[in-house]
């Protein structure tokens, strides 16, 4: 559900998948899956459809993260999470059945029209929050949150996607976990050391860089040059925008504090007074975007 959009196809004649679903347009295309919109025969309901390839699956390390994608989506019923209505499979093929997020990519959206105004920005932000909480709650680490796997419904709500690099706690050894995964530019300083970790403080660096993202129009640490990029996030190289207000300066430094130890925590977070405070909605208010010319650059976007 994380993965890049394509251009919309539809097949030539409609597809009846083991006669419950019929394919639609392609949404997207990752490393080796694809994912469709459908529609249930049964009841009419519009789905997506992740398609993974059994060919593709190499090796098992890959059987595993599926596996686990799987295993992670079922215990997560929450608002603010895409929801994992079935599991399918032939001899060939493996479905994932999801909830679809008929707004699309948050990141989209945003990459268009450009930053968020403070109290959209809190709204989507208090909806993540609130998601990656239950998920820690329920022993699920994300270790991909980035804009990229944020989408909206159709009421303009964030849905929290992707869970292909999730980790479970209660099946690690030490507490801790030890493979450098998700996307560099959301990464924390103690993935990049390749030590023992606690995804779940992993997630809350990568929280501190998307609501950065929602505000700013751009990343942090962005930089073309990968290896100065790590540089900059190793050493805090972090320079706010004018227009940040003191709270979200405030907040974004104890999410980024280059110190997992120190860093302030999800559950910690939802205390904070800035984060705490009510949206007022209005008709279409929480997809009321700014319209600054900042922009993301796409080759933030790339997994390790």
């Amino acid at each position: 559900m994380g993965s890049r959009p394509s251009s919309p196809t539809t097949p030539s004649s409609p597809k009846v998948l083991l006669n419950k679903y019929e394919l639609g347009r392609l949404l997207g295309c990752g490393t080796f899956a694809k994912v469709y919109h459908a529609q249930s025969l049964e009841d009419g309901l519009g789905v997506a459809i992740k398609v993974i390839d059994k060919s593709r699956i190499v090796n098992a390390p890959m059987e595993t993260l599926i596996m686990r994608e799987v295993s992670a989506m079922r215990r997560l019923n929450h608002p603010n999470i895409i929801k994992l209505h079935e599991v399918m499979a032939t001899k060939s093929k493996i479905y994932l059945v999801m909830e679809h997020a008929k707004g699309g990519e948050l990141f989209s959206r945003i990459f268009r029209q450009g930053p968020l105004k403070e109290a959209v920005a809190r709204r989507y932000f208090q909806q993540l929050v609130s998601a990656l909480h239950f998920c820690h709650s329920n022993g699920v680490a994300h270790r991909d949150v980035k804009l990229e796997n944020l989408l909206l419904d159709q009421e303009g709500n964030l849905k929290v996607s992707d869970f292909g690099l999730s980790a479970l706690t209660e099946q690690l050894k030490d507490g801790l976990l030890h493979t450098a995964c998700g996307t560099p530019a959301y990464t924390p300083p103690e993935v990049l050391r390749q030590k023992g970790y606690d995804g779940t403080k992993a997630d809350a660096w990568s929280c501190g860089i998307i609501l950065f993202g929602f505000l700013a129009g751009f990343l942090p640490f962005d930089d073309a040059n990968i290896v100065m990029m790590y540089r900059k996030i190793q050493r805090k190289e972090l320079e706010f925008p004018p227009w940040f207000s003191r709270p979200i300066r405030w907040t974004i430094s104890r999410l980024l504090d280059p110190n997992p130890d120190t860093r302030i925590t999800i559950e910690a977070l939802m205390q904070v007074s800035w984060l705490k405070k009510s949206f007022t909605s209005t008709p279409h208010g929480d997809l009321n975007l700014s319209t600054q010319n900042n922009h993301f650059n796409m080759h933030d976007t790339q997994r390790w």
